[in-house]
C-alpha cells in the first residue's frame, strides 16, 4: 500500500501490514501532535459523553479506572474507527483465510457495526484510560460478543519518563506446545499502536497455525498514564 495521510499525520501502511502479519502488532510513531494528545487527555475529566466508568480494583483487572464513551461518539473517535479500519480489513481477512476460518470482514466500518447490532451489540467500546501510582492492567482480551475484529488500537497520550515511569505494554503470545513470549513496548506520547485482538496466523513447516494473544499494563512506579483505546466491534453490555 502506498503511505496515506489520517488526520494529518502520515502511516505507512506497508510498514504496519508488515508488522502485524510478522509480530502481530505495529507502532506508528507521532501520530497525534502534542495538542491533540492533552486535547483528548482533558476529555477525561468531563462528566458527559460516557456510558460506563469501571474501577478496575473491583474486577480484579487491575488498578486504575477506565470510561467506555458513549454514541454519538466525539467526531475524532469516531473519524479513527471509520478511517483505520479499511487500511486493517484487507490483513484481518489475510489472516482468516491463512487460517482457514470462513469468516470475511466487511468493507467499511459502517457494515461491521450493522453485522454488530444484528447480534444485539448496541454498546460503543472507544475507551479512555487512566492509571496512576501503583496502576496496572491484567493480560485480557476485549471481545465483547459474537461479532469482533480481530485488530485495534491504542493511542498514547502520556509521555514515559517524563509524565510516568513503568507502565509498560504488555503482550504476551501463546504458542502450541510452547512457552509463552513476553512482548514489552515503550511508545512515546503520540505514538499509536495496533495489534491483534486475540489471535495471529504464524507460518509453520506444515501452513499457518494460530498463536493467542493477551495484552496488558505493568506497574506504575510514579505520575499518570492516559491512554485511548480504539476498538472497531461494538459490545452487548
Amino acid at each position: 500500500m502506498n503511505n496515506i495521510t489520517s488526520h494529518g499525520f502520515k502511516v505507512k501502511w506497508d510498514e504496519v501490514e508488515e508488522n502485524l502479519h510478522s509480530k502481530g502488532y505495529a507502532v506508528v510513531p507521532g501520530f497525534l501532535e502534542p495538542n491533540m494528545c492533552n486535547a483528548l487527555k482533558e476529555l477525561y475529566d468531563q462528566k458527559e459523553g460516557y456510558r460506563k466508568t469501571v474501577i478496575m480494583e473491583r474486577y480484579r483487572f487491575g488498578l486504575g479506572e477506565y470510561k467506555y464513551f458513549d454514541y454519538p461518539l466525539p467526531k475524532i473517535i469516531q473519524n479513527l474507527r471509520s478511517e483505520l479500519y479499511p487500511h486493517l480489513v484487507p490483513i484481518a481477512n489475510l489472516w482468516m483465510k491463512a487460517l482457514k476460518i470462513e469468516k470475511a470482514f466487511p468493507k467499511t466500518h459502517q457494515e461491521l457495526v450493522a453485522q454488530c447490532k444484528e447480534q444485539n451489540q448496541l454498546k460503543s467500546t472507544p475507551l479512555i484510560l487512566k492509571y496512576g501510582k501503583g496502576g496496572f492492567n491484567t493480560l485480557h482480551q476485549d471481545l465483547y460478543g459474537e461479532v469482533y475484529f480481530p485488530i485495534q488500537a491504542v493511542l498514547f497520550l502520556s509521555d514515559p519518563d517524563v509524565d510516568y515511569e513503568g507502565g509498560e505494554f504488555v503482550m504476551t503470545q501463546q504458542t502450541p506446545r510452547a512457552q509463552s513470549k513476553a512482548i514489552v513496548l515503550r511508545p512515546k506520547r503520540g505514538d499509536m499502536l495496533l495489534f491483534t485482538t486475540n489471535f495471529r496466523p504464524v507460518k509453520g513447516k506444515k501452513g499457518y497455525y494460530r498463536v493467542n494473544m493477551k495484552h496488558g499494563v505493568s506497574e506504575l512506579h510514579y505520575g499518570e498514564r492516559y491512554t485511548l483505546g480504539i476498538i472497531f466491534h461494538d459490545a452487548i453490555s
